[in-house]
């Protein structure tokens, strides 16, 4: 008969909060497939190759090529996902040995303040040393010579026009820069000629990662849309488009609104061409 705790009742209790916190790749996995997204549109979307994106939901950070670029890859999956990037890149630092500290950007910025100033030649100065000695000139001249040195006088004077009119040249003007070209507006959709198709995506309600491309194929646009931000497309053929979040988003072809009642969350695959719109 034994007196006291038994060996089983001293062992160490297991850390179920550890064991309950889903790892950083399952959790955005999870979000992907809840979102319904595939890897090829999540990669599509924020240009993170297709090996790092199906490595990191294993939790494989080793391809990324170093904790810092972990953590953005981190940050543009979840936005893709539409997580919350912090909490993740928290839980990343804790399990991958914690942020570093950051370098004190104090001695660069006195190593900036104690150097030389670089300055050009005054050219003012020397313009004005030169009339100087020309006038000089002019008047010992015009005392040594007498009334005979008149012609001489004359001529001096004369040869040093070309030194005033050198001072007071204008300087070059520099070339203005052309106008950036803005991008079309509503009333540029609406006056659209007909023999185009053209499309314009509006995310007033909400963000949502788009994908544009032209009759060839072509990529137009492949990125995320910010709430308010708008993008118009326009092609001789056909715009075939993909929405990764379709109920944050309006679309306008060829000038008439599309009054799709698009589901939040949902990802919408549509062509449109010439003439009244048409959902592919």
């Amino acid at each position: 008969m034994s007196i006291g705790n038994s060996p089983e009742d001293e062992r160490p209790f297991p850390d179920e909060s550890q064991e309950a916190r889903i790892p950083v790749g399952r959790a955005l996995q999870q979000a992907r497939i809840a979102a319904g997204l595939t890897v090829d549109d999540v990669s599509n979307a924020t240009r993170v190759r297709l090996a790092i994106v199906h490595a990191i939901e294993a939790d494989d950070f080793g391809p990324c090529g170093g904790a810092v670029y972990a953590r953005g890859h981190i940050r543009t999956l979840a936005r893709a996902v539409h997580l919350d990037p912090e909490p993740l890149v928290a839980q990343y630092d804790a399990e991958h040995g914690g942020r570093p500290a950051p370098t004190p950007a104090a001695p660069l910025f006195e190593a900036e303040r104690i150097r030389p100033e670089r300055r050009g030649p005054n050219w003012t100065a020397a313009m004005v040393a030169a009339i100087v000695v020309v006038i000089g000139f002019v008047g010992f001249t015009a005392v040594k010579g007498g009334d005979g040195g008149s012609d001489a006088k004359s001529q001096l004077a004369e040869g040093s026009r070309p030194a005033a009119s050198k001072a007071a040249s204008p300087a070059p003007t520099r070339d203005k820069p052309a106008d950036p070209t803005p991008e079309p507006t509503d009333s540029a959709i609406a006056a659209a000629p007909q023999d185009k198709v053209t499309v314009q995506v509006s995310a007033p309600n909400g963000r949502s990662w788009i994908s544009a491309k032209d009759h060839n194929g072509r990529m137009l646009f492949d990125g995320l849309l910010d709430k308010g931000q708008s993008k118009t497309f326009q092609d001789n053929t056909k715009i075939n488009l993909i929405l990764g979040d379709a109920g944050a988003i309006e679309l306008y072809v060829n000038g008439k609104k599309i009054e799709d009642n698009f589901r939040p969350g949902a990802v919408e695959r549509l062509t449109y061409t010439k003439g009244d719109p048409v959902a592919g």
